[in-house]
């Protein structure tokens, strides 16, 4: 992989390795060679065929890291232990590496491919860590709350389920995602692959300068990992990877405006971007505007700590689709209904959209923004262009 400069290198771990040769035999291109200290892929021969990785007994062979420039041969065969990440920076021009697994890589491609172009991060965002945790190397989470969000009466069971890491190092970012291991092997007999998952705290944890952070998790009929972290009580251990994504993220300019639009699970990240807000920067001359779709009041997560939010901090748009007795409202209804200012906050060059939640809506939103804005003879595709390149415009669908 190369990303404007930057090489993803792969390197095998000389604490875990057991010497045990199969990755050397392994490899059709000659590019893993050994001496008395230690196992190395050779950068300049590597083509990523991944061929060694599952015949590896330990996982050691399953590392990698971003460089400028790779790691040599003699550097390598002097390693007791990996080398940390180094720090991956948003590049000028905001190209990001948002994971260094290639299959982590392709689900966040995959989320953000309503977007149209290139994800850019916000100019004024922090800086991510990505991949510190990774499948041959996870860390490992304790739970330390599991309840559910949704009315028990509701068709739909959301829960909210936070992750302590004790005192190995987890930093996040609003907008970042986690990669959650479920115990196991597929039909194939293949380990399971990690689900993603967006993270609904803001960086300092659930409460201020805690090593924790929550997920936002829906059951669902037949899922695995969702299923999985649903059922877990406190105290069970978990094995995570991560951090994950380096552009949908919160900007951090006390003036920008963000608006926010999702559906069911889709709000966990601005739960995370209001909660940091509201700490972070509670008079900020910034708007933060929500709409949040729902079939019914009681099928909307958060629905309680939402009403608690101080309307000069957020202003809540709910759209309910199934409510007996009223008209069905979806989240493009209500940006239609409320045109004038939501075209108002578009022409601000302070204003970043973010969209996450089923990939079903973003028809329906992308039209109702381009209806208000033909109102105000905008051009909806030219700006909308202008704001993706200028990392104002976000999309995270599945």
């Amino acid at each position: 992989m190369h990303v404007e400069g930057l090489l993803k290198q792969h390197v095998i771990d000389p604490e875990i390795c057991i010497r045990c040769n199969t990755c050397e035999e392994t490899c059709p291109i000659d590019a893993i060679t050994h001496d008395d200290n230690n196992y190395v892929v050779d950068a300049l021969i590597c083509n990523y065929c991944m061929d060694c990785i599952s015949p590896c007994p330990t996982g050691a062979i399953d590392n990698w890291r971003v460089v400028r420039e790779a790691y040599s041969l003699a550097d390598q065969f002097s390693w007791s232990e990996l080398p940390a990440q180094q720090e991956v920076e948003v590049v000028e021009g905001g190209s990001a590496i948002e994971a260094l697994e290639d299959e982590v890589g392709a689900l966040l491609a995959e989320a953000r491919k309503g977007l149209g172009g290139k994800a850019v991060a916000p100019h004024s965002a922090s800086k991510p860590t990505v991949n510190l945790y990774n499948r041959g190397k996870p860390a490992t989470a304790t739970i330390a709350g599991n309840r559910r969000l949704t009315d028990a009466a509701a068709d739909s069971d959301v829960r909210h389920v936070i992750l302590d890491f004790g005192d190995q190092p987890f930093p996040v970012l609003e907008g970042q995602s986690i990669g959650i291991i479920p115990p196991g092997v597929d039909a194939a007999g293949k380990p399971h692959a990690p689900r993603l998952y967006s993270v609904a705290s803001p960086r300092d944890g659930e409460k201020p300068n805690s090593n924790n952070l929550a997920l936002t998790i829906k059951r669902e009929p037949g899922g695995i990992c969702s299923n999985y972290l649903c059922d877990l009580p406190r105290g069970a251990k978990v094995e995570v990877t991560g951090p994950f994504g380096a552009t949908f993220l919160m900007p951090n300019d006390p003036a920008a405006n963000i608006v926010m639009i999702c559906t069911g699970t889709g709000s966990a990240p601005f739960r995370g971007f209001t909660e940091r807000r509201r700490r972070a920067m509670p008079d900020a001359p910034g708007h933060l505007l929500l709409f949040f779709g729902a079939r019914r009041p009681q099928e909307l997560p958060y629905f309680g700590p939402l009403q608690k939010v101080p309307e000069k901090l957020l202003t809540r748009h709910f759209c309910y689709s199934r409510v007996p007795g009223e008209p069905r409202s979806y989240v493009q209804d209500r940006i239609r209904s409320e045109g004038a200012g939501v075209t108002e906050l578009l022409q601000d060059a302070n204003t970043h959209v973010y969209i996450c939640g089923l990939r079903g809506m973003e028809t329906g939103v992308d039209e109702a923004f381009a209806d208000i804005c033909r109102f105000a003879a905008i051009d909806w595709a030219v700006l909308k262009s202008e704001m993706r390149d200028n990392g104002r415009y976000h999309v995270e669908t599945y």
